[in-house]
């Protein structure tokens, strides 16, 4: 006997959506939340997807199963909280290269970049420059140098060995290996030796000021964050002890918040430092400065 045919309305479906359709759902929800709504959305599905972000504009008409679009549901609503997409994903592009993040490391931000920029600057690609980064979490700064530097001699030093067990994997997957990694606070682990270079992205939030950032902080180790009640505990602590390992004519490079630059430029000043300059970010905001240990060239 054949089945009666059951009428469209009646007959049984699974809960299925488009790519178009969830992005446009995904957009819809974290519009308030997020600075870049668009931009999440298309992350946290490539990633329940196992895709990349271009195979959503290339298939925007494919059908998503319900487990997929289940998981989708349950990042967006894991990112309405505040939660970083780096934390959602477990990785996070940096430099055009992708870093493998955790809650035990401060997720690398656009603005660093310029960091990074500037320090190339400093470092001849025919030479063995002797480089140091202070604090280096994920290791972005260290391996992004050394991608464009392979002759550079970086040492990466940071107190906390989960940070650097996370820096080490991300080395390895950007085929760096080479970077040398040690545990410690600050100078420590390296002794007296001395550096053609220094750079890092020390804590630089004051204390007294939490309410003032960016609410996904509130998901960052508090030790890559806060620094004093003026926020310049560290960066003072680095340009003190800075000149004890910089060779002569070595430079310091320094990322730090947009109302700092002046305090920094003084500190700088005092301990012996020239050639001064700060660096806008993308947004106009001065953002890294530089200063050179001892007579101007």
């Amino acid at each position: 006997m054949t089945a009666p045919t059951l009428p469209p309305d009646s007959r049984p479906h699974s809960m299925t959506a488009t790519v178009t359709a969830l992005l446009q759902q995904g957009r819809r929800q974290l519009a308030n939340s997020s600075d870049s709504p668009r931009l999440d959305a298309e992350v946290l599905l490539s990633h329940v997807m196992q895709v990349d972000r271009a195979h959503l504009y290339a298939n925007p008409e494919r059908v998503i199963e319900a487990e997929q679009a289940g998981k989708y549901a349950h990042l967006l609503g894991e990112r309405l909280t505040g939660r970083p997409v780096a934390h959602l994903t477990g990785e996070r592009e940096f430099w055009s290269l992708s870093f493998h993040v955790t809650p035990d490391v401060l997720s690398p931000r656009p603005e660093t970049e310029l960091l990074v920029e500037q320090a190339l600057e400093n470092i001849p690609a025919d030479q063995h420059c002797e480089t140091l980064d202070l604090g280096c979490g994920s290791g972005a700064i260290a391996i992004a140098l050394a991608t464009e530097r392979p002759r550079c001699r970086l040492t990466a030093t940071d107190r906390s060995n989960r940070a650097l067990a996370v820096a080490r994997e991300n080395a390895t997957a950007n085929c760096c290996e080479h970077i040398r990694f040690l545990e410690g606070s600050w100078f420590e682990p390296v002794g007296k030796q001395r550096f053609d270079l220094i750079v890092s992205n020390p804590p630089y939030i004051a204390t007294e000021q939490p309410g003032l950032t960016d609410p996904e902080l509130a998901f960052e180790p508090p030790q890559a964050l806060y620094s004093g009640i003026d926020g310049l505990d560290d960066i003072h602590f680095i340009i003190r002890h800075a000149p004890s390992h910089l060779k002569a004519g070595g430079r310091l490079l320094l990322e730090h918040g947009f109302d700092q630059a002046g305090r920094i430029a003084d500190l700088l000043t005092q301990a012996g430092f020239t050639e001064i300059y700060t660096y806008p970010d993308l947004a106009g905001q001065p953002r890294v400065t530089e200063a050179r240990l001892g007579a101007p060239e």
